[in-house]
């Protein structure tokens, strides 16, 4: 297998990306955020991406050139429509506001709705924890449902992630970031384009039994990934669906277009400014 240093690909993706008309500024700031997921070792939220993102600016999906438009701000509380961008462009945008909200409020309350492909949802955790904010993110997939509840028969929710991230005053963040299925639905395709099984108990077939076969993710007849956790990865997903999407105002599974290549996301954010907290001088 060779071997790419990251130079060579941030350049890369930023030059395919400008090849169908992505600004240079897009491209780069696009580039280094999957560059950075796969670097982090999460290969499925990173440059494996670029022909799914191609594919969707093709289709119409999604828009390269759309950024956050505010729908609603209430100081502490703003809601953002995406508009199919970019999510790297967009979550950097959303959560730019919510730390300058946060910072006069105390809190702030972010709501992000039909945003493109968000990725790696730790990375804007980071961003939050590195102005010194604590940060909760529900986020919740718009595509095709791929995940069968616990005791459920057929796909019904997405892979809709949760994530937290929590400032250290000397050190990195501590950052809790994972799909509500026992895998992400992209590491299921790294495994299909690899040649490789999955795990056993993570995916189901056609027919509800357990497969260690990626094919049953990616082509039909298409089977699920199953929730972690049994009650409560099915729990939190719903939860994550509620709050990222129908609170938001963006789409649940339940309108998913599996004929696009587009990937939309919904998310709810809560960013904390410890130091206004109660316990503010022991933390």
């Amino acid at each position: 297998m060779p071997i790419f240093s990251h130079q060579f690909l941030r350049q890369y993706l930023h030059d395919r990306l400008a090849d169908i008309s992505v600004d240079s500024v897009t491209a780069t700031q696009v580039a280094n955020n999957l560059v950075e997921a796969s670097l982090k070792g999460h290969d499925s939220h990173g440059v494996s991406m670029l022909p799914r993102y191609i594919s969707a600016i093709r289709e119409g999906g999604l828009d390269p050139a759309a950024g956050v438009k505010i729908t609603a701000d209430f100081g502490a509380l703003i809601s953002l429509d995406g508009q199919h961008g970019f999510g790297q462009i967009l979550g950097q945008q959303a959560m730019a506001l919510g730390i300058e909200r946060a910072q006069q409020y105390g809190v702030a309350v972010v709501s992000l709705a039909n945003a493109h492909h968000l990725g790696r949802i730790g990375a804007w955790a980071e961003q939050a924890a590195a102005a010194g904010l604590v940060s909760l993110h529900f986020a919740n997939v718009n595509n095709r449902a791929n995940v069968i509840p616990w005791q459920g028969q057929s796909a019904r929710l997405g892979t809709n992630p949760f994530c937290a991230g929590i400032p250290q005053l000397h050190g990195e963040p501590i950052v809790l970031d994972f799909a509500t299925s026992v895998i992400a639905g992209n590491k299921a395709r790294i495994a299909w384009n690899e040649g490789r099984q999955l795990e056993p108990g993570c995916a189901v077939d056609d027919r509800g039994d357990a497969t260690v076969e990626p094919r049953f993710l990616m082509e039909e007849p298409f089977g699920a990934l199953r929730a972690f956790g049994e009650h409560k990865g099915s729990g939190l997903a719903i939860i994550c669906s509620l709050l990222g999407a129908a609170l938001t105002g963006g789409n649940t599974e339940r309108k998913g277009d599996p004929g696009k290549q587009r990937i939309i996301n919904n998310m709810l954010s809560i960013l904390i400014d410890p130091e206004r907290m109660g316990g503010a001088q022991h933390y």
